[in-house]
């Protein structure tokens, strides 16, 4: 299997986060990067293809604020990473504001996603992996692994959050459908829900979206995910949600992926972007799952065996010293 990675993807390492009330050691760090590395083998340096896919799924005004929000923030006198700390109720009318909290509050959703001056070299160069990877796939190779970091599927057209900025596996979904493939499935198998990735396809015929994750009435990110989102308009029914309950162990989450998997059958995809996220690992510091670092071959398996040319892209997995094992077994399973 090919897998990518870019070193620019080190470059984004925030100090701190926003989480459960207080300051906390940012979990995203680069060593989930390296330590993946070093169980995979190391990883293929992906070609630069520009910025054209990611504005197929991104709006201007959203990448111009990702580059230019650190320097913004520098210039009101701000130290440190940007943050926000303060949203808009959810209906309000958007608006143009020149200060900068105010914009953070427009682009982002929460304070656990500090933007920093290397936010955007590492987030673009992430995007540049998962095309590399697409583009493999498309070349003809059965699965290719994105090692995306930062992470995407939190990221939505014009919001960051959830240490997501830029939205992989809606960037691979999109090269694909750009390349001439006509339905694209895309199963999320992360303990969060890809609130990102459903509200970019929430109206779209062409693009499956499927997620497995904790049940959003206890868990992040809490207003997306719920079993009664199914998409609308030409996307009526092209969302499916599998919300499982703390503690699930490889049994139930084998039975949601089963019924994700028919369901994308029935939709009959001519490729498939799978978004993993090993923080569904039995002591992942900030999830509450109980898979195995073997499980993960077994689901893998379970995909594989559907016969779906597969995109991998690499979401969440905060337990470092686990991590490059759980991602390892699942890309032995393909």
């Amino acid at each position: 299997m090919r897998k990518f990675f870019s070193p620019r993807q080190l470059a984004h390492a925030p100090a701190r986060e926003l989480h459960n009330g207080g300051f906390t050691a940012y979990a995203e760090t680069p060593a989930r990067a390296e330590t993946i590395l070093r169980a995979i083998g190391g990883a293929e340096t992906p070609e630069d293809r520009g910025d054209a896919a990611i504005r197929a799924v991104h709006t201007d005004d959203y990448l111009n604020f990702l580059r230019e929000g650190p320097a913004r923030w520098a210039a009101a006198g701000r130290p440190g990473d940007a943050m926000g700390y303060v949203w808009p109720v959810v209906g309000r009318r958007s608006l143009k504001l020149d200060r900068i909290d105010g914009q953070i509050g427009r682009y982002s959703f929460d304070a656990s996603t500090p933007l920093t001056a290397q936010s955007w070299e590492s987030a673009h160069a992430s995007a540049q992996s998962v095309l590399a990877a697409t583009h493999a796939v498309l070349d003809g190779e059965r699965a290719a692994f994105a090692l995306c970091r930062p992470p995407g599927h939190h990221a939505g057209a014009d919001y960051y959050g959830g240490y997501c900025y830029l939205n992989t596996a809606a960037i691979a979904a999109q090269a694909a459908r750009d390349a001439g493939r006509q339905r694209v499935a895309i199963l999320d198998i992360d303990y969060h829900h890809g609130n990102g990735t459903q509200d970019i396809f929430w109206d779209r015929g062409d693009v499956f979206y499927a997620s497995i994750h904790a049940d959003p009435v206890s868990d992040y990110p809490f207003y997306w995910g719920h079993a009664d989102e199914t998409g609308t308009g030409d996307g009526e029914g092209t969302t499916l949600n599998l919300p499982l309950p703390q503690g699930s162990q490889l049994a139930p989450f084998r039975r949601a992926q089963d019924q994700a998997l028919e369901a994308i059958a029935r939709f009959a995809p001519d490729l498939l972007v799978v978004s993993f996220g090993a923080d569904t690992w039995e002591s992942d510091p900030i999830a509450h799952f109980k898979l195995t670092t073997d499980d993960y071959a077994v689901l893998a398996r379970d995909i594989a065996a559907c016969g779906w040319p597969s995109v991998i892209a690499m979401e969440g997995g905060y337990a470092v010293d686990a991590l490059g094992a759980n991602v390892a077994s699942l890309l032995s399973g393909f």
